[in-house]
């Protein structure tokens, strides 16, 4: 192969200090071929493979099954069901009721109920479709209103309040009521869902996972074993996407490969096919959204009370923290001074909905921009004014939970942005565009987005390192967080490489292992370079501490006198290599290995009270979309985007727009064309590429401008940085308000047509002829739930 030149590693110019940055550590790896994923390992000879048997039904008893073809076709080893687990057959992240195998009955159609392993992933897919299964079924509750109606939840109701929301809604001198269903997502990672575990001589396994969460993926494993933790060993390299997807529910194949593989004293791989994986794994929640709101003559909220229900499945998951989260960001960018907010997490028997990029979040960020653009029509005002009446400033700081909004970030990037896109303008323009044009409309809309970054759960706000140097002056890291083409890995290593003021190239991080570092917390909640690498901080200014008070005692300087800066060991007036001076250290016997730990400060919500602090910061970020429609069909094109997002100091600007530009997309796609459908009996049907349709290259915006608001973080966060993995999602709504105000304006602003989300076509198309009816007098009811 062509040796890549040696500046090829290096990446672009960081324009705030001219220097080079670092590209994405696997950056060479991916687009050569060379990144080893799991299904890329080789395969041992005795390898087995699994597929397992699903559920035709949504909710029934299992009056009988018959397996004895299935354990008869060719191909076949073994064959279990759930009373062939050796340990406990639950596999819940927090709570319970996940079952690895169904047992008497299902909850979803998809539910796993026996599980194959074959010599190929053919046989054991063709074995499981000659199972015989009889069942009694139930009535099912498939939707979030009906889990309402039933009082149907997996997990209590929370309410958080401030003011007199009631009082203040009685007295308002405008009210608007509605309500708006929004749906849910496809992760549609790359890389599927896959484990392959190795029994060792010992009676533990190790298995290497496409998790987010090797250390639950560890700890399940061993209970379904019914082994000790310290018996199992898993590692994760990389992974083609996760999103969310990848941080509870990846746990079920590792748990599957091992019991097989331990039964059969051999590999064993499960990989999930792309239609099994959209049907056996958990979305994005769909949610269910009402809202009553009073304000003012200009447009100032007075009051709101929200009903948030979402769509949780048929178990807890992480649905708590969804719905949390979900209430927690119901303000977005907007102060509330009388407000009640409460998160139902209904059950309904379909497959258990898990985490996705943004968490709840998205669904609490739409409904505010919802509720702003709504208001907006009613006084006769651009929605930008609306937003900055209503946004966080000094004077109205404080969130519904009781956060203080200390940073003044909001406003002024919302100024910048508006000024940098020549916001007005384009406005007067569109208007005089649409007022001539029945057959094409204009949109335009500014969204901001203010998204919490800590886990809401706090004992989740921990990371972990290892860092040793070595006698050649070569440094290696392990941390807790994986990396899933984030860029954790670089970040980590840059870190690392600023601490101890030497080359980026001399550090290595390794694979994300159980046994390097423990109980790590999952890549998630935008938190893996906040506690990753503060943790791997930690560990280097450990070994750099010692380093310092052996050059004193050795070379008799002041500490004052020791430096290393670009590869060189400062020493009062004499310099040394850093690998010299790393080998004289060694040799004096001064320790090279560290661990590191970092807590997250300052955060803590009290959930009786339901106040507290339970971000260590805010992100924030803007974007201006402009969209064009047809009103005959429906159909548009987004033809501009500008975004103006807030990362602090950043640590790789190159790695930050690129997961900002990723998100913007993968926001833009959950809100427009990625529309998840199920028939009346709970069966998805978009289960393929073929019916869900995620973004591609020709729906990217033709002007796509990204970038940083230039200010550090106000926290002590690693290197005044700020998270950049999820916020960025949200500022796609933008395109769905673009759309809005579009359809809104067939109407002349007067009224703001209910839109579905996603916005497809279709959608986009009924909002307009509701727009065109309301002008013209005609009241006509509104799907707001088209093609659900």
């Amino acid at each position: 192969m062509r040796k890549l030149p040696q500046d090829f590693t290096l990446g672009a110019k960081n324009a705030a200090n001219n220097r080079l940055l670092p590209v994405h550590e696997s950056a060479i790896k991916h687009v050569t071929g060379q990144a080893v994923y799991i299904d890329d390992m080789p395969e041992w000879p005795n390898e087995l493979h699994v597929a397992t048997g699903l559920s035709t039904e949504a909710y029934a008893d299992i009056v009988s099954i018959n397996l004895d073809k299935v354990r008869a076709y060719p191909g076949v080893v073994d064959v279990i069901v759930q009373a062939d687990i050796p340990g406990e057959i639950d596999v819940s992240p927090v709570l319970s009721g996940d079952l690895l195998l169904a047992g008497d009955f299902v909850h979803f159609i998809g539910q796993s109920i026996f599980a194959v392993a074959a010599t190929s992933l053919r046989a054991a897919k063709q074995a499981v479709a000659l199972a015989e299964i009889e069942y009694k079924p139930r009535e099912a509750t498939l939707h979030p209103r009906q889990s309402l109606e039933r009082q149907e939840f997996v997990l209590p109701t929370h309410t958080i309040s401030c003011g007199d929301a009631k009082g203040s809604l009685e007295t308002a001198p405008n009210k608007l009521k509605s309500d708006m269903y929004i749906k849910g997502q496809e992760h549609f990672y790359l890389e599927g869902q896959i484990s392959v575990a190795v029994p060792n001589e010992d009676g533990g396994v190790q298995v290497f996972a496409s998790s987010q969460h090797p250390a639950e993926v560890q700890k399940l494993v061993a209970r379904v074993l019914g082994l000790p933790v310290a018996q199992v060993l898993v590692e994760v390299r990389r992974m083609g996407g996760g999103f969310g997807g990848k941080e509870s529910q990846a746990a079920v194949l590792g748990c599957m490969a091992a019991v097989l593989a331990v039964r059969n004293r051999c590999p064993v791989k499960y990989r999930m096919p792309r239609q099994d994986d959209m049907v056996q794994t958990g979305k994005r929640h769909d949610f269910w959204n009402s809202y009553q709101v009073g304000f003012s003559d200009a447009g100032e909220i007075l009051a709101a009370e929200y009903d948030m229900v979402g769509k949780c499945g048929c178990t807890a998951d992480l649905s708590d923290g969804v719905v949390d989260r979900a209430m927690f960001h119901a303000d977005n960018a907007y102060f509330l001074p009388n407000a009640r907010i409460s998160g139902y997490r209904g059950k309904t028997h379909t497959v258990s909905n898990t985490a996705f990029r943004g968490f709840g979040g998205p669904k609490g960020v739409i409904l505010a921009e919802n509720v702003i653009e709504e208001i907006a029509c009613a006084v006769g005002k651009d929605a930008l004014d609306i937003r900055k009446l209503n946004c966080y400033q000094t004077g109205k700081d404080t969130t519904p939970y009781g956060q203080k909004v200390d940073d003044d970030v909001l406003l002024t990037l919302i100024e910048e942005l508006e000024t940098s896109s020549d916001y007005r303008a384009r406005r007067e323009a569109i208007n005089a565009f649409n007022k001539q044009n029945p057959f094409l409309k204009k949109g335009l809309a500014l969204t901001p987005v203010k998204f919490g970054i800590s886990f809401t759960s706090k004992h989740l706000n921990q990371g972990g390192a290892l860092l040793h140097i070595y006698t050649d002056g070569s440094v290696h890291v392990s941390h807790g967080g994986t990396e899933m083409g984030q860029g954790l890995y670089t970040k980590v290593a840059q870190i690392v490489a600023k601490a101890f003021g030497i080359d980026y190239q001399r550090v290595n991080v390794g694979s994300t292992r159980t046994d390097k570092v423990p109980n790590a917390s999952p890549t998630a909640a935008s938190a893996g370079t906040d506690l990753n690498g503060m943790a791997a901080l930690d560990a280097a200014m450990t070994i750099k501490g010692r380093l310092q008070e052996f050059a004193m005692e050795h070379f008799g300087i002041a500490t004052d006198a020791f430096a290393i800066e670009d590869d060189q060991v400062i020493l009062g007036s004499d310099t040394m290599s850093f690998p010299e001076f790393i080998k004289l250290a060694y040799m004096n016997r001064v320790s090279l290995s560290s661990t590191g730990f970092y807590k997250t400060p300052k955060i803590g919500y009290d959930r009786k009270a339901a106040k507290g602090r339970p971000f260590l910061y805010f992100a924030n970020g803007a974007a201006v979309a402009e969209v064009i429609v047809d009103t005959f069909t429906g159909e548009y094109k987004v033809t501009q985007v500008d975004i103006l997002h807030d990362v602090g100091d950043s640590i790789n600007a190159d790695i930050d727009i690129g997961q900002i530009e990723g998100a913007f997309v993968q926001g833009m796609g959950w809100l427009t064309s990625e529309e998840l459908s199920w028939d009346e009996k709970g069966r998805i049907t978009t289960n393929s590429p073929a019916n869900y349709k995620i973004p591609t290259s020709a729906d990217i915006p033709e002007k796509f401008t990204v970038k940083l608001f230039d200010r550090a973080n106000s926290e002590e966060s690693v290197y005044r940085s700020k998270a950049v993995g999820e916020p960025p999602l949200m500022l796609g709504i933008s395109v769905w308000c673009a759309l809005k105000d579009a359809c809104a304006s067939v109407a002349d602003h007067t009224f703001s047509p209910p839109l579905a989300v996603p916005a497809t076509p279709e959608a986009v198309y009924y909002a307009m002829q509701a727009a065109q009816n309301h002008k013209a007098g005609v009241k006509v009811e509104v799907d707001k739930e088209a093609s659900l």
